[in-house]
């Protein structure tokens, strides 16, 4: 399957044969379940004070029963202050969580080699279909072919203002200025200084990526990633698929040397 080439001034620059992964099947399934099991490896271990909410002086009555009143742990003292209250144990004002979080729990989510790469695969494929980036929300009116893969030149770029003359000639600009629209959130979100969500925009693929992550780095929601370092994570953000996703020539070619286990049996098949 051929696909056209796009100079970084919009006009065709000749085509390129697609390499075999993007004939992968389509599956959303395993997609979700590689986002959710990658997502956990940066998670950090969180627990609470071992003491917490202990560091009072209460005690139960010994023997509890046959006082006339609740067997709960209470405050000890010489009156005033909070003598007589319950404290110390779970389900009262002040005392201790009941079931706290652990540091020790495990919190990293493995997933099969193969299967990992198989989403991925997927993934890349999923790039290529029109349907799906539209569903997700993404704005490509007035954009032919999918994937978009854009001349060598693309790399060369390390100003802003030159990526966004880009951008208006690849009609991607409609895409990114989406972002500008978001209402701002409102409750403890906002109160803790995260009232705007950024957003997901344009994932730019690239065999080198030194000189246009300079360029992307004050756009927001356009992001850049290398060939080999390419993730489920980039590609399907939320675990849904799939993201705007534009190749380089050069990152086409490093893609043909992606090998999995699921495209030697496509090609027995065929």
């Amino acid at each position: 399957m051929k696909v056209k080439v796009l100079s970084i001034t919009g006009s065709a620059d000749g085509d390129v044969e697609l390499p075999q992964v993007f004939e992968t099947p389509i599956r959303k399934d395993l997609i979700h379940k590689a986002y959710v099991n990658l997502d956990t490896h940066h998670y950090q271990p969180k627990g609470t004070h071992p003491t917490a909410g202990m560091d009072v002086v209460a005690r139960s009555n010994d023997p509890p029963t046959g006082h006339g009143s609740a067997r709960i742990a209470r405050m000890r003292g010489g009156g005033g202050g909070r003598q007589g209250e319950a404290g110390g144990v779970a389900s009262v004002r002040g005392g201790r969580q009941a079931h706290p979080p652990k540091v020790e729990k495990v919190i990293y989510k493995k997933i099969n080699r193969k299967e990992n790469k198989l989403a991925l695969c997927s993934a890349i494929a999923a790039t290529a279909s029109k349907e799906l980036i539209q569903k997700r929300g993404h704005k490509i009116e007035g954009i032919e072919s999918f994937p978009m893969v854009v001349s060598n030149e693309i790399e060369n770029i390390s100003k802003t203002k030159d990526l966004l003359k880009v951008l208006d000639s690849l009609k991607l600009t409609q895409d990114v200025e989406r972002l500008s629209k978001r209402k701002s959130r409102t409750g403890k979100s906002a109160l803790r200084g995260r009232s705007k969500k950024i957003g997901k925009s344009i994932l730019f693929v690239t065999k080198s990526a030194d000189k246009i992550a300079q360029a992307c780095g004050s756009i927001p929601g356009v992001e850049v990633r290398t060939a080999n370092q390419l993730s489920v994570l980039d590609l399907a953000p939320g675990s849904d698929p799939i993201r705007l996703t534009v190749y380089s020539k050069n990152a086409i070619e490093e893609m043909s040397k992606i090998k999995s286990t699921h495209m030697e049996i496509m090609v027995k098949v065929k």
